[in-house]
């Protein structure tokens, strides 16, 4: 096992990777400015095709099949995972359910899933993916640590943002996974998450560095990591927020 010594030097060298030199200067976290609470939206009903087709496995990192909230997330993948709800679930190649620790005390949420995770049936596997857990690594969580999913299960044709009639569709699952692992804190990456989630409808930069709510669950949001790919000197500000999210945590669980 690594020393404290190493894991400290390892932790800095991700994050200078990440967001460069200036960066590990003291930098001051604004706090949190509280927005009035807002209501779980409650269950959809919706009709689940019933046209033969292979069941995927469901993708669980380092989770028990005897533990509850493994088990109601298994049962649940199973009762959406054939959707023909909107006309993506005739596009997609694999339904893009979640990954993680169902017991997650973090929950991120991104947009939608794109060809690597159309492919593998896992979000945030691409290069946008890969960001994403060195994003978490620089402020000391393990990708196996949280539970990921996005606003809609499959793959939007040409990677295109998903149109308001796929997200009203889909986002009751989102819904009802948050319900199942009952995180204490949710991250939102992007507009497109942090709208449809949020129910607000404002620019990403107005609602960066407050504190929303899902229901009781303090949410945070930043950029998308894709973004962040394309527009480098985001970086910067996305350390910024995360930095937020971690004091949040820590203050939580001191």
């Amino acid at each position: 096992m690594a020393s404290a010594k190493q894991q400290i030097i390892e932790s800095l060298l991700v994050q200078k990777e990440l967001y460069g030199d200036e960066l590990f200067r003291r930098t001051l976290v604004a706090e949190p400015i509280l927005n009035e609470k807002k209501e779980l939206p409650g269950k959809a009903e919706k009709k689940i095709s019933s046209s033969p087709k292979k069941i995927e496995p469901l993708p669980i990192v380092n989770s028990s099949s005897e533990n509850d909230f493994t088990e109601k997330l298994a049962k649940y993948y199973q009762e959406i995972c054939e959707c023909m709800e909107c006309p993506l679930g005739k596009t997609r190649n694999k339904f893009v359910f979640g990954v993680g620790n169902p017991n997650a005390r973090v929950m991120l949420v991104g947009e939608g899933p794109g060809a690597d995770e159309d492919e593998q049936g896992i979000p945030f596997v691409g290069r946008a993916g890969q960001l994403l857990t060195k994003i978490l690594e620089a402020i000391s969580f393990k990708r196996e640590e949280v539970y990921i999913a996005n606003i809609v299960k499959c793959r939007p044709p040409g990677n295109r943002t998903p149109n308001p009639i796929e997200i009203e569709t889909c986002i009751p699952y989102l819904y009802k996974q948050i319900e199942i692992i009952q995180p204490k804190l949710i991250l939102c990456l992007g507009t497109t998450a942090a709208v449809s989630l949020l129910k607000r409808k404002e620019s990403l930069g107005a609602m960066r560095n407050k504190v929303h709510y899902v229901g009781e669950i303090k949410t945070v949001v930043t950029y998308h990591p894709a973004a962040l790919l394309r527009n480098p000197n985001w970086k910067k500000d996305c350390w910024a927020d995360v930095q937020f999210f971690r004091k949040l945590y820590d203050e939580m669980y001191a």
